[in-house]
């Protein structure tokens, strides 16, 4: 993540597409450190978690990414004003040349935006590598059940017996040993899956294309002006602002009440509410489009809350719900399918309707897009997929009160269990979890 941000903002190429191809190919490589954080934070944060507490310490291992979506805004309104400041402007319909619109120190504002991206990953490195494995993994991954004790020892600060033979029982159980393409995972866990990720998929087509044609639908509502009417970094400096304001009203407070209210009332509940308020204020939005042209306000609070219960819903119990239904042994897998799934759904989210969003009239399209069906029909159309989202959160169990090796189905004789009760009795156990 480090690196492939530092290199993304290096990108280089004789020409336009050269450079592209060289960012995609950094991007690419960034994605993949990010696919591999996805599961690995998540699981984590489960298996070092107590079960009464569990679902707020995931969720909130997953909101820090509102800050995450709001330091960007940020960054990207601090680097496009000082790169503005001081120096004449030109829109991309000036008179004299396009190209003024687009100046040599335009592309440094970019590049700085995209390697800003470097920062919190370096420095959450050195406690990342100081971090042990869970003790789930050592003990039926690595099957050293001496080492999982010293380090949830370490971690919790609550001394535990090996156990050893009782460990080497478990294991063995021919029902702990299936595998992920197996009938007996697909007996117990296969709709899980298909829930998982289904669900995430059609999350993420909903969220990444609300959040990249943004700038349709605000210039649509007449609240920016049309591309054509502003430079290359005025655009990004009131992209940044209008992105900062919705991150700040709805996508943050989404996040935080979800990790206040997840153990409380539930994940499935929180999906399924959350699916169900982002399917209506799609509808009330998309429906009588023509008429939130005329009020701006009321169409930018509805816009903010279809962001917030994306955030107090699904978008908060997709990450956290595979972190907890599977097994040890496939539970960072699953979830990294689930996840692979929801990136899956970003994928047509931001090619279908970045190009959908475009208006039907061929001379309102921006440059370079073809005509689509409009942001009204665009909005519609993803509130049917958030309808669809309610329907295969059905699929999907509730987790809340029960401990991993419930869930999952491992523990017949309740050993892990029995173990998992004693440590939420002892002082630290609580404590100490934070910063594990």
């Amino acid at each position: 993540m480090i690196f492939c941000s530092l290199a993304s903002g290096l990108s280089f190429g004789h020409h336009a597409r050269g450079t592209m191809a060289t960012l995609c190919f950094f991007r690419f490589w960034l994605g993949f450190g990010i696919g591999g954080d996805y599961p690995l934070s998540a699981t984590i944060m489960s298996e070092y978690a107590n079960k009464k507490t569990r679902g707020s310490f995931i969720a909130a291992v997953f909101a820090m990414q509102g800050f995450g979506i709001l330091t960007g805004g940020i960054v990207g309104l601090v680097v496009s004003a000082a790169f503005e400041h001081g120096s004449t402007v030109y829109p991309y319909n000036n008179k004299i040349d396009p190209g003024l619109s687009v100046p040599p120190r335009a592309d440094y504002v970019w590049r700085i935006i995209l390697m800003f991206g470097a920062v919190p990953a370096a420095m959450t490195y050195y406690w990342r590598m100081k971090m042990p494995e869970t003790a789930r993994y050592t003990a039926l991954i690595a099957k050293n059940a001496k080492k999982a004790a010293e380090d949830m020892a370490q971690v919790l600060n609550v001394e535990f017996d090996p156990e050893e033979a009782k460990l080497e029982r478990f294991v063995e159980e021919p029902s702990n040993q299936y595998g992920l393409f197996s009938k007996e995972f697909l007996h117990r866990h296969g709709l899980h899956l298909l829930g998982t990720a289904t669900c995430w998929f059609l999350l993420d087509i909903s969220f990444y294309s609300q959040n990249l044609f943004q700038k349709n639908v605000f210039t649509a509502i007449g609240w920016l002006p049309p591309a054509a009417n502003m430079s290359g970094i005025q655009e990004v400096y009131k992209l940044s602002r209008a992105q900062t304001l919705i991150a700040l009203c709805g996508t943050v407070p989404g996040y935080w009440v979800t990790v206040l209210l997840i153990d409380k009332i539930g994940r499935w509940v929180i999906q399924l509410q959350g699916f169900f308020f982002m399917t209506v204020f799609m509808f009330a939005l998309g429906i009588p489009f023509n008429h939130w042209i005329k009020n701006k306000i009321p169409f930018i609070i509805m816009y903010s809350l279809t962001f917030f219960f994306a955030n107090f819903g699904p978008n908060a119990t997709t990450f956290v719900l595979p972190a907890e239904i599977f097994p040890a042994r496939l539970r960072s897998t699953c979830h990294g399918i689930s996840a692979a799934a929801g990136k899956a759904g970003a994928i047509v989210g931001a090619f279908g309707f970045l190009y959908s969003s475009e208006p039907s009239q061929k001379s309102k399209v921006d440059p370079y897009y073809n005509p689509g069906i409009g942001v009204r029909y665009s909005l519609i159309v993803l509130g049917f997929i958030s309808l669809l989202g309610m329907v295969f959160t059905f699929l999907v169990p509730e987790p809340n009160g029960k401990s991993l090796e419930e869930l999952s189905g491992e523990n017949e004789d309740d050993s892990i269990d029995a173990v998992e009760e004693s440590t939420q009795d002892k002082q630290g156990a609580y404590n100490r979890t934070i910063p594990a």
